[in-house]
């Protein structure tokens, strides 16, 4: 039990109908969990309105109601209501409080941008726990707590679900936590209470606009992520993109730059790229990587300025850098016994999908076919859908449309509206197979010796989610049993 009075600290409170000096047993957002002498915070969402569901939550046994609409007044003896300017806002307060402030009790490090958060978040909990340190992660394929990992449903969880993992890593002893922070994260403040070590500013790309609107708005709120970091920490940006400047304009954190083309705190210059790794020259250092094409040499570099500004040793870090291995559905690749190689990658982005295949032609030797296998998710971003479809078609030799989550979406409209961004002189090199198991199996039978066939757009999801149901689905898996298969 917890005393109202303590974790309603630092709360914008507009007003209050009853008593403060209560205890209650635990916070919630959703009135379904509610049990006996619980605070439901009353959130307005995107899809939902918590006011809805107040009564339902003292019914349930909440004695302590967090709300926002001005208008509300249907108020009931012997409960605490406790009016508030902005109920997402409270939320991650209360979170932060109900858990006695878990993040300024470790390291807490947030990676933002479009693309190569997963990457850098899960490289550098691998870099820290191979030396020596007990790491957490909080990222959109898994929660994991030193050894012990849960499956993430969010890129960034809610507030009660951050603060109460941070809470379990500072009681096993962790000391560094790396982890993921979206945009939609930033915006619905799941963020907001917490204390960051550090921020880290990957690039900033088309993706999202069916939420932001557009793209200021998209850079905006991820600058707001840097614009609240404390003194104490540093801000790490990527300066070969343009928006990095823009990330540093009213921060009070420390400004530290990296990149491969521009002048910059760490510098990278890339010495060999192949499909068995990347040579690398660190602010001066050699290095050897497993990782493949230039946007790794981002990711470790950004990695490796954390590292040190972080205080680990030069030689340590590049020592483990060397060892790191590529993160699941991330340029994940497999070479069939005859000779095929097989790329699985999260892109789901232009500018990830163009990164991936330009390194995959960057990286290929002896004329060998590029064919990709593509979708769109379903109820997000359809601006983005041409552009994914003009990409693939100009950078493969053949490009199979299909499905990728279509959600409540016809997937065969998905299809069409990425073929709208097909050119006349590149609609030969495409086909349109909806069933996605189909449409690799396809490309594995038209792929001969030495040729890479890359699947894109699901990366690590285990599932395919089609009119609101999840089944089985591995991308990385079918591939190798068609490839097997054909041989």
């Amino acid at each position: 039990m917890k005393n109202l009075k303590n974790i309603s600290k630092n709360l914008n409170i507009v007003k209050i109908y009853g008593e403060l000096d209560v205890s209650i047993n635990n916070i919630n957002f959703d009135s379904r969990k509610v049990q006996q002498n619980d605070l439901f915070v009353a959130q307005k969402g995107l899809v939902s309105n918590g006011h809805q569901f107040i009564n339902k939550a003292i019914e349930k046994g909440a004695t302590v109601i967090v709300f926002e609409d001005k208008n509300y007044n249907d108020f009931q003896k012997k409960i605490t209501y406790i009016q508030v300017d902005d109920t997402n806002k409270a939320l991650a307060i209360l979170a932060s409080n109900y858990y006695e402030n878990p993040s300024k009790k470790l390291k807490l490090i947030g990676i933002t941008g479009t693309n190569g958060k997963t990457t850098i978040a899960t490289l550098l909990f691998d870099l820290f726990k191979k030396a020596g340190y007990r790491t957490g992660l909080l990222s959109t394929v898994v929660i994991q707590i030193d050894a012990k990992k849960m499956e993430a449903t969010h890129t960034t969880p809610d507030s009660l679900t951050i603060n109460k993992h941070l809470e379990m890593m500072v009681k096993q002893g962790v000391t560094h936590c790396f982890m993921e922070v979206s945009s939609h994260g930033i915006h619905q403040k799941r963020t907001l209470g917490l204390h960051f070590r550090a921020g880290v500013f990957t690039n900033l790309t088309h993706d999202h606009l069916d939420y932001h609107n557009t793209f200021a708005a998209y850079r905006d709120v991820k600058k707001k992520f840097f614009d609240e970091l404390p003194k104490t920490a540093f801000a790490l940006v990527n300066i070969d993109d343009k928006n990095g400047t823009v990330m540093l304009q009213n921060t009070k954190a420390k400004k530290i730059t990296y990149a491969l083309k521009t002048i910059a705190d760490y510098k990278t210059r890339i010495i060999e790229n192949q499909l068995s790794g990347l040579l690398l020259q660190l602010n001066n250092r050699e290095v050897w990587s497993k990782l493949i094409g230039s946007f790794n040499a981002y990711n470790l570099t950004a990695i490796f300025a954390v590292a040190i500004e972080l205080n680990l040793d030069t030689l340590d870090t590049l020592r483990i850098i060397s060892e790191l291995n590529s993160v699941s559905g991330r340029f994940q690749h497999t070479v069939s016994d005859n000779g095929i190689t097989a790329i699985i990658d999260y892109a789901h982005t232009p500018d990830a999908l163009k990164n991936v295949l330009q390194t995959i032609n960057d990286i290929k030797t002896n004329g060998e076919k590029v064919i990709t296998v593509i979708g769109c998710g379903g109820d997000r971003d359809k601006a983005k859908r041409p552009k994914m479809g003009r990409i693939a078609s100009q950078l493969s030799d053949q490009v199979i449309f299909t499905s990728d989550n279509p959600r409540t979406e016809n997937p065969d409209t998905i299809i069409e509206e990425m073929e709208v961004g097909v050119t006349l002189e590149n609609e030969k090199k495409t086909l349109s197979i909806t069933n996605r198991k189909q449409a690799i199996k396809t490309a594995s039978k038209l792929a001969k010796k030495g040729d890479i066939v890359l699947i894109a757009g699901k990366g690590h999801e285990k599932y395919q989610e089609i009119n609101g149901v999840k089944t089985n689905f591995d991308d990385y898996k079918i591939v190798v049993e068609m490839l097997n298969t054909n041989n």
